[in-house]
């Protein structure tokens, strides 16, 4: 008689030996706890768990390259080309979106009345509301003084303001359109020995501008449109990635490279600063550069760490080029008002800064501080920029942005 094969079950289990089924969930008491073969791993009490370790954040490198420390001996080195820069290979010039180099000076002015529309519409709407066919008193003209410092021109320009209204006009009917004239006539007065425009000397090859401001005021973005500009003139024009401690402004600036077609020297973010400068300007001296801009790290003025690495970086570039660098570019960015006045003083001490650019005048109301900056500094506004085009970046011209702050068609 042939064997019966073994069932399912007995072929599952192996053997005749049968496994004995749980009993069922209703012979074991309520309460009864499920049996479990493995111990349970003793927890300790709450307040005896050590605390995990705090994860430093990401900072500036706390050792300088052995190459750095040993500059002045790099420097006293021929000039020669880097054997491996890392250089952001240019788009195809098919493929870059050409920009006018001149644009139509009424256009300009419309993108700069609009830029300052907020600026010249809170301005004027509170001396036409201090002002309607009234004798000029001197309530009227306390008045007026408290109108333009809460509009950041500052103190002195609203004192000449008034006491020129003073003279013409006091006790005699006078209307907002008469004050925004003086007002108009008083900012052109003060902008226009400081409306001077960025000279790029021949003479020095490579003319090396050197970006600087705190975060966030628009550094890499103004050079781009500088590389734009300049390309346009027929100048060669190198950038530098010195703001390593972001990457993202690293790519940002290769991507200003490509469309302005000049090669970005970089290095991985967190390299040294002062030795990608020093790279820069030795390869665009060995390549015969008409202009090498520098980007750096945004800064706040009350650092001084940050201060201090930034006069590192210029002591570094003046050891390739002693004139170096030939600009010194303080990008402020308007929305921050009155904090401008104290960033133009203490990067001005730090880093010798030799020009003004005003960038995001198209984004407050306080667009008057540039009066309050030009009035009490006297350094040359290079530029200002009122959107994100490259066209909305334009030479400084008094005259223009006083007739637009003060509301003039």
């Amino acid at each position: 008689m042939t064997d019966k094969k073994p069932g399912f079950f007995k072929r599952l289990f192996g053997g005749e030996t049968p496994v004995q089924p749980p009993a069922p969930p209703e012979t074991l008491p309520a309460e009864a706890p499920v049996p479990d073969p493995v111990a349970p791993t003793p927890v300790p009490p709450p307040d005896l768990v050590p605390e995990p370790e705090p994860v430093p954040l990401p900072g500036p490198p706390e050792t300088t390259p052995d190459y750095i420390e040993d500059i002045e001996e790099q420097a006293a080195a021929p000039t020669q080309p880097l054997a491996d820069p890392t250089i952001f290979v240019p788009l195809d010039p098919s493929t870059v979106v050409e920009v006018p180099a001149d644009q139509p000076r009424q256009g300009w002015f419309t993108r700069l009345a609009s830029g300052l529309k907020r600026s010249s519409d809170q301005l004027t709407g509170s001396i036409t509301s201090v002002f309607t066919k009234r004798k000029l008193d001197a309530a009227t003209l306390d008045e007026l003084e408290d109108v333009l410092i809460q509009a950041d021109l500052g103190i002195e320009t609203a004192m000449a303001i008034t006491e020129t209204l003073r003279r013409d006009r006091f006790d005699r009917d006078v209307t907002g359109e008469d004050v925004r004239a003086v007002l108009a006539a008083e900012v052109e007065k003060v902008l226009g020995p400081v409306a001077r425009p960025l000279v790029i000397d021949p003479a020095q090859k490579p003319f090396i501008i050197l970006m600087i401001g705190v975060n966030g005021s628009g550094k890499t973005t103004t050079i781009g449109k500088l590389a734009q500009k300049l390309g346009a003139e027929g100048k060669s024009v190198m950038l530098a990635a010195g703001d390593t401690f972001r990457a993202a402004a690293i790519e940002q600036l290769q991507i200003w490279g490509q469309r302005t077609n000049a090669p970005v020297i970089s290095r991985p973010a967190g390299a040294d600063a002062s030795g990608l400068a020093f790279d820069a300007v030795t390869q665009a001296k060995a390549e015969g550069r008409d202009i090498l801009i520098i980007d750096t790290a945004g800064r706040l003025q009350n650092r001084d760490e940050l201060m201090n690495e930034l006069e590192k970086i210029i002591r570094v570039i003046k050891k390739v080029d002693p004139s170096a660098p030939h600009a010194t570019l303080l990008t402020l960015d308007a929305t921050t008002g009155q904090n401008a006045l104290k960033q133009v003083e203490i990067f001005g001490q730090r880093a010798g800064v030799t020009g003004l650019v005003m960038t995001k005048l198209d984004g407050t109301a306080r667009g008057g501080i540039l009066v309050a900056i030009a009035r009490k500094f006297g350094l040359p506004v290079h530029f200002i920029g009122v959107g994100e085009s490259v066209g909305d970046l334009e030479p400084f011209t008094a005259a223009d942005f006083a007739r637009a702050i003060a509301g003039g068609e």
